[in-house]
């Protein structure tokens, strides 16, 4: 059962990419009615049949033209053409909420729709989508980022009551420091966590993800319980001969890791110096082994860590 007074809405959605079939298909689960969708690849076409069965594929304008809520879900770079052309082409009409699922993005990006009186949202879900009905359930729980107007407030908060979600209210002017947020720990630890298995791969390591799961698990629960306290490792117990071994190793077996090793590296050290953990004579050493790994690098030289005697 929806949470808006008066019950569900005519859902239509443009852009069937891996959040907006998942959001329409757990709205229609909880008492809204998917009546629209546009999508062109072959990718939404399945996500279409799989999720939303019984549409058919339609043209952004018509999606848009049927419904009382339209979702916009698509990529942040097209979604201010994305919404010029629907407003102007009279696709979107007085009294509709227009949501956009970008995490950057705020209410400024949908201006054509408030203009032809549409109600604006900005409704980001905080999670990573595989566009699959995997997405329906790890949805309960998850937190949305939302900015809206005042009038727009209550509604905005139904609608992620129905997806079984929890609001975060987010400023207008703070979307994209939220986005960037999100981003960094979310999509740079993919990244850290595939060079990591490099790493153990090339180690000789049999079954690398194994092998981290149990240590990257407790490793995320005790930073988002503890923060900079919960830092083990060479680097805050300032083992300089230890990180100049892995600088030497990463150089000669993984050197496609070394930058972010060495990025990760020097903002480590300075929290852990920022939060009295490690002394600053130390933090000096690590400095130079740092600074020579890249300096190694850019050189050419076959040990990355050559020249830390200094």
């Amino acid at each position: 059962m929806s949470h808006l007074p008066g019950g569900g809405l005519r859902v239509g959605v443009v852009g069937a990419g891996r959040v907006g079939a998942v959001l329409a298909a757990r709205l229609h689960t909880s008492g809204h009615r998917v009546v629209a969708v546009a999508g062109e690849s072959d990718a939404s076409r399945a996500r279409i049949t799989d999720l939303l069965p019984g549409l058919e594929p339609q043209r952004p304008s018509a999606a848009a033209r049927a419904c009382d809520l339209l979702l916009l879900t698509v990529p942040d770079d097209m979604l201010p053409n994305v919404v010029r052309v629907l407003a102007d082409s009279g696709a979107l009409h007085p009294g509709q909420l227009v949501a956009h699922t970008s995490g950057r993005h705020g209410l400024a990006v949908l201006e054509p729709a408030r203009a032809v009186g549409a109600r604006p949202l900005a409704l980001h879900p905080a999670l990573t989508f595989t566009g699959t009905r995997l997405d329906l359930d790890r949805l309960t729980g998850c937190v949305v980022g939302l900015t809206s107007g005042p009038a727009e407030r209550e509604v905005a908060e139904a609608l992620v009551a129905d997806l079984g979600a929890r609001p975060t209210w987010v400023p207008e002017e703070m979307r994209t420091l939220y986005h960037a947020g999100l981003a960094h720990g979310a999509n740079h630890l993919v990244t850290l966590v595939t060079e990591a298995m490099e790493m153990l791969a090339a180690a000789g390591v049999d079954d690398p993800a194994g092998t981290l799961r149990p240590l990257l698990g407790a490793a995320l629960d005790n930073a988002l319980a503890d923060g900079d306290a919960a830092l083990t490792g060479p680097i805050v117990r300032g083992d300089v001969g230890t990180v100049t071994a892995h600088l030497a190793d990463l150089g000669a077996s993984a050197p496609q890791a070394l930058g972010s090793y060495v990025a990760l590296a020097r903002a480590t050290v300075a929290r852990a110096v920022t939060d009295g953990r490690l002394v600053p004579l130390r933090a000096h050493a690590l400095g130079q082994v740092l600074d020579a790994a890249v300096a190694a690098d850019r050189s050419g030289v076959a040990d990355p860590a050559a020249g830390d005697a200094r």
